[in-house]
């Protein structure tokens, strides 16, 4: 899965707003939602195979953090697809 098709869901967006004021547990991630446990695992390994998140464990609980450098790509990518719309369409 690519970054822009992880980013296209509301809850996975709302996971990484959490995860920019730092790691998370699955556990502390799904407490936040009203969802059931293999949904949110599922929205967890999508962001995690699209390269947004990083997961490692610890004892018994998995760790979720922000990668930053992926985050930062794909920005500056969605910048030059703006760009890039603004000038095919201007008429200089």
């Amino acid at each position: 899965m690519d970054a822009f098709t992880a980013l296209a869901h509301p809850l996975r967006r709302e996971v990484l707003a959490m995860l920019r004021k730092g790691p998370l547990t699955s556990g502390e991630i799904a407490d936040a939602f009203d969802v059931a446990w293999p949904t949110m695992t599922g929205h967890l390994t999508k962001l995690k195979e699209a390269g947004l998140v990083t997961a490692e464990r610890s004892g018994t609980n998995i760790l979720y953090r922000l990668n930053a450098s992926i985050l930062e790509d794909t920005a500056a990518m969605l910048l030059d697809l703006v760009a890039g719309k603004k000038s095919k369409g201007s008429k200089s």
